[in-house]
């Protein structure tokens, strides 16, 4: 709240060089905001009695965007890329999967990798599993596996992340 939107009957009040000022009603308050030509900003409103602070508040807000959009770009989002497979893929494409999956993890990714049976397929998932195994083995020079193969429906899945050093 600020300026007139303040209802409250006394505020501690702050300076606009951060001195306290004293508990006084909010229209005193509010008047000498006005002769230094700046706003009266509530900023602890659960406070007894609620704390106001004499400050620019255009000044006040776009600090605080300011400082978000900081924040903001110090994080690090981290993407799941998933590659899928088959049962009976071939040892070239499985190469070619793997050689996508290091791409990724250099990047600083997590992959997801995911083994999708179809039809009579979900018949030999026990001597399919082998697969993710081999997979996770390949790229253990690269990757921890992260969540380890898991049937979920008609698909087996392991995730791998990037390995810490």
């Amino acid at each position: 709240m600020i300026n007139e939107q303040i209802r409250d009957r006394e505020v501690r009040l702050i300076g606009s060089h951060g001195e306290q000022l004293g508990i006084m009603s909010a229209h005193d308050a509010l008047m000498k905001a006005k002769e230094e030509d700046l706003d009266l900003v509530k900023v602890a409103p659960a406070a007894k009695p609620p704390v106001c602070k004499i400050i620019d508040y255009g000044k006040y807000r776009y600090e605080l965007a300011r400082k978000e959009k900081e924040a903001k770009k110090k994080q690090k989002i981290i993407e799941i890329k998933e590659i899928r497979m088959s049962p009976n893929i071939d040892s070239n494409d499985l190469g070619t999967k793997m050689n996508a999956a290091r791409k990724f993890l250099a990047k600083g990714n997590k992959v997801k990798v995911t083994l999708r049976f179809r039809g009579r397929e979900m018949a030999h998932i026990s001597s399919s599993s082998h697969i993710l195994d081999d997979f996770a083995k390949e790229l253990s020079d690269v990757a921890d596996v992260e969540k380890s193969p898991k049937l979920e429906g008609r698909s087996m899945s392991l995730v791998l992340a990037q390995k810490k050093n």
